[in-house]
């Protein structure tokens, strides 16, 4: 005789069986690869994540390497008036001009500092941490235009390669780590997949 399962049973069993297949799919796809190549990505990961937080913490407290002291956002300095002030070159000079130290705009580069230094060194939502720290990088980039072999003043501008600099090089660190899952290894990535929120909107991952 063939039995008959209760409805009500059922749909119990089906739930749970989702809900840990959709786990477990979670899981899966931050999953990454094993042995030497996902040891790099992962000293990659935290290594650029690394300079956004030394970035925010010396701006913060002034510690005496790219701002003094006397110039700490928490001593009443602004972390955009000195880099985007000196702005020289580039089509966007009077923009970054006008913009620099507005609170606004230390807000706003304090904030992307820290959340993209703590994401990317836990290994956590790396792909919106990537998409913030390219645009960050991009506007860095524009400031320092280093197209230009000379700056407004007439005088060279120390450009170095007038397409690849160092911003478009932690730019695509944040781009390959994000890509590849490094958060998986010596990071927080798989616990992070699973968080319901992160499960239904990939992008958070």
């Amino acid at each position: 005789m063939t039995s008959i399962a209760h409805p009500r049973k059922a749909a119990r069993t089906t739930t749970t069986a989702t809900a840990a297949a959709g786990a477990v799919a979670a899981t899966t796809a931050v999953r990454a690869g094993t042995g030497a190549g996902a040891g790099a990505l992962a000293v990659l990961r935290v290594a650029t994540g690394a300079v956004f937080l030394w970035a925010f913490l010396d701006k913060l407290f002034g510690l005496g390497y790219a701002t003094k002291s006397a110039s700490a956002w928490i001593n009443g300095g602004s972390p955009t008036k000195g880099f985007l002030s000196r702005v020289a070159v580039g089509p966007f000079e009077s923009t970054f001009h006008a913009i620099a130290g507005a609170w606004w705009a230390d807000w706003l580069f304090m904030l992307g500092l820290l959340a993209i230094g703590l994401a990317v060194t836990a290994g956590i939502a790396l792909r919106p941490a990537a998409a913030a720290g390219t645009l960050m990088m991009l506007l860095m980039w524009a400031a320092e235009w280093p197209l230009a072999r000379f700056t407004s003043a007439g005088e060279p501008s120390m450009s170095t390669n007038p397409v690849i600099d160092y911003h478009v090089v932690y730019a695509l660190a944040l781009i390959a780590v994000a890509l590849t899952t490094a958060g998986a290894t010596r990071g927080l990535a798989r616990w992070w997949a699973t968080l319901p929120v992160v499960r239904d909107h990939t992008w958070l991952r």
